[in-house]
């Protein structure tokens, strides 16, 4: 009996071939054509009447395609002004998701290992390092944006020689750095014998129903693709890999390490990847290290492929959930991780009444909620809001970057409810600070921006 009931909990859970996800069951659209099977959000007992808000923020932030999957089926579509279910658009550098799982793919076909020395693909000399400095550099750190290179040059997307300087010795430093990610691709060619498109299209697209392709643009590789393509390998993530029956990259090694902390540097960094619910997070352009989850709104098993101009793919695996947006925004930074918290805001309204898909998080907002300033970027003043579950003592103070205390708003025991307080930063010089709310044992934080030369 004993033995009966453990093959039965392996068929269950263990064979990734059947389309099942953590003892779910997912659905995988056809390879070809239009279909795609759909369930109302009325049916998931979500809220329907706050759709139209979500749509309305998005179509302010020239939003271009938005999806939202559960188990696989499409809740959510939608296309704003021109743009069709077939109109082709960048993904930025959400694409380094993608470029991260053909390296596992490599890996696990023996092209390469991800210990390689880079120099190995890409020749010596392929920066302007020492040489013993450069050779220390491996596929690993281009990986986790670790390889010590300067990331402050003037054009820090050249992958050219000259371009690469050295900064700190590979692995002790984590910066973005567009360049060494780029070279991946180089090293990608180098190990298969393949241009990236041809693998991608045999190891993966003839194999799940993606379309698209990696394009040239200057130094830039970019993937550019429809919406659905994007949702479409979200699923593929979602479920560990597999295309229903068909596996795709099985190194599950290899995808743990992709889709979790990477290095002790950015906790919220996996493999060309961004995960939610960590420590404490860091971000492109900044040597400073911000504690909370990078995305307090957000699920905090999300992880996520991120670019410019908020193109973005999401995967929640305890939810099931794919979300995918592509456009423009006004929100430039190369991590639009401010615009993905009010996006998550937006959401969890139209989930609300479903309170058991988006479970409660240690320091649930439901203790205390710190809200986007308005405006942000500001001038002179600010409204800071917060919103607390029950009585408690707060302190809610602003930092500068250097983690210097520049003001205290409020410090004392605050009833429950929402409340405002301005910020005067008159006499604040511009750039960008951190407004920091510890409400009993919980603390959360948001950056506020105050434009220069204003």
């Amino acid at each position: 009996m004993a033995m009966r009931y453990l093959t039965l909990l392996y068929l269950v859970t263990g064979i990734r071939g059947v389309g099942l996800c953590w003892g779910q069951s997912l659905y995988f659209p056809p390879l070809t054509g239009q279909a795609w099977d759909t369930i109302s959000p009325r049916t998931l007992g979500w809220n329907p009447n706050q759709i139209d808000s979500l749509y309305d923020f998005l179509a302010q932030n020239r939003t271009k395609a938005f999806l939202l999957l559960k188990d696989g089926k499409i809740v959510l579509e939608w296309y704003f002004g021109n743009f069709t279910r077939d109109s082709v658009w960048y993904w930025a550098s959400a694409g380094k998701g993608l470029t991260a799982f053909l390296v596992g793919i490599a890996q696990q076909e023996g092209y390469l290992r991800i210990t390689d020395s880079t120099s190995r693909w890409l020749g010596a000399g392929w920066t302007q390092a020492p040489p013993e400095k450069e050779a220390r550099i491996t596929i690993r750190h281009q990986l986790t944006m670790t390889t010590g290179l300067d990331d402050e040059v003037s054009d820090p997307y050249c992958t050219q020689p000259a371009c690469l300087l050295f900064k700190a010795d590979a692995g002790t430093r984590w910066a973005y750095h567009n360049a060494p990610y780029t070279l991946l691709h180089t090293v990608l060619e180098a190990a298969t014998g393949k241009t990236v498109n041809q693998y991608f299209y045999q190891k993966v697209a003839s194999q799940t129903g993606m379309q698209g392709a990696f394009i040239q643009v200057g130094y830039n590789r970019i993937f550019v693709s429809n919406a659905r393509t994007m949702a479409r390998f979200g699923l593929l993530i979602l479920n560990k890999g597999w295309w229903g029956q068909t596996p795709i990259l099985t190194d599950t090694a290899y995808y743990r390490q992709m889709l979790t902390p990477s290095q002790n540097l950015n906790q919220a960094y996996g493999c060309l990847w961004w995960l939610n619910g960590q420590t404490s997070f860091m971000v492109p352009g900044l040597q400073m290290v911000f504690p909370g989850s990078l995305i307090p709104s957000a699920p905090p098993d999300m992880v996520s492929a991120l670019g410019k101009n908020a193109q973005i793919l999401h995967v929640i695996p305890s939810e099931r959930l794919v979300v995918v947006r592509l456009g423009e925004s006004p929100d430039s930074a190369q991590v639009p991780y401010l615009f993905v918290e009010l996006l998550w805001q937006r959401l969890r309204a139209v989930m609300t009444p479903a309170a058991s898909l988006l479970p409660a998080r240690t320091g649930s907002h439901q203790v205390a909620t710190l809200y986007p300033n308005a405006p942000n970027p500001f001038t002179t003043h600010t409204k800071i809001t917060f919103e607390l579950g029950q009585h408690l003592p707060v302190t809610l103070k602003v930092y500068d970057l250097r983690g210097q205390e520049v003001a205290i708003l409020w410090e004392g025991v605050v009833k429950a409810g929402k409340h405002e307080l301005i910020l005067d930063a008159a006499n604040l010089p511009a750039g960008i600070y951190v407004c920091a709310l510890r409400a009993g044992a919980y603390e959360t934080r948001r950056l506020l921006i105050k434009r220069a030369g204003l």
